[in-house]
């Protein structure tokens, strides 16, 4: 029975988060530069997007490029925005295809004119499909986006419209990025690495981690379905304990 067939589709998580790491040491492991990882990652983000479609996961989030990314050396930033504005233009053809919506999180306007230009686009000429919604962090970090709400709802208690009493999670979620999109139940990391790297820090608070010593380039469709069949043979208690999830199937 191949791995598709062994997913149980009632209990597919509805949003998946992905760290997507390693491409720059699967480019050395070839004798070649840094940047030619991050193109041959292109071939992995099509074949994810297509695995989570075919057993009906409704948002994937690729965590793209971060604030922390800006550091890197200007050559390699300069590729990955010349990248990305690329593979936009190509692939906005095949997500319509697909009816997959394109939507993007983060500091998105520090990105390059011409990137956020394509990437507006992009989300634009989508925004009307219905299947799977592939999120695209740019720019983004979680203390980014925490300061950048603890700022909203500061002004909103100074203005006089907030008092400090009122302040829930639901008014935190609301400053967002992702407010309109439901939290992560599964989180995969490629590369072998351990850690979240300042992901979603406020969203994944209930999800499943998985980790895998696959780079970035090497992770296929077999090894999103693997990380799903691993997800499902995990008991999700959110605080409970295991009679309690028992006796509420």
């Amino acid at each position: 029975m191949s791995l598709i067939e062994q997913i149980d589709k009632q209990k597919v998580p509805q949003h998946i988060a992905i760290i997507m790491d390693g491409n720059g040491r699967w480019a050395k492991q070839q004798g070649e530069n840094r940047i030619y990882g991050h193109y041959e990652g292109v071939n992995s983000v099509r074949s994810v997007v297509e695995a989570a479609g075919e057993v009906g996961v409704k948002y994937i989030t690729l965590y793209a490029f971060s604030t922390e990314n800006w550091n890197r050396p200007k050559e390699e930033v300069d590729a990955l925005m010349e990248l990305l504005v690329s593979t936009i233009s190509a692939e906005t053809p095949q997500l319509n295809k697909k009816n997959v919506r394109l939507q993007a999180i983060g500091n998105l306007n520090s990105l390059p004119p011409a990137c956020l230009q394509e990437l507006n686009e992009s989300i634009e000429v989508t925004s009307k499909n219905t299947g799977l919604t592939l999120v695209l962090a740019l720019s983004y970090s979680s203390k980014w986006e925490l300061i950048d709400a603890i700022k909203h709802i500061s002004a909103d208690v100074k203005n006089g419209n907030l008092n400090t009493e009122d302040i829930t999670e639901k008014y935190i979620e609301q400053y967002l990025c992702t407010k309109n999109i439901p939290d992560p139940e599964l989180m995969i990391r490629t590369s072998g690495e351990h850690r979240i790297s300042n992901f979603l820090l406020w969203q994944l608070a209930y999800a499943e981690f998985y980790f895998t010593e696959k780079l970035w380039p090497d992770f296929r469709k077999d090894d999103l379905y693997e990380a799903i069949l691993n997800y499902q043979n995990r008991e999700r208690r959110f605080g409970k304990i295991s009679e309690q999830i028992t006796q509420t199937k």
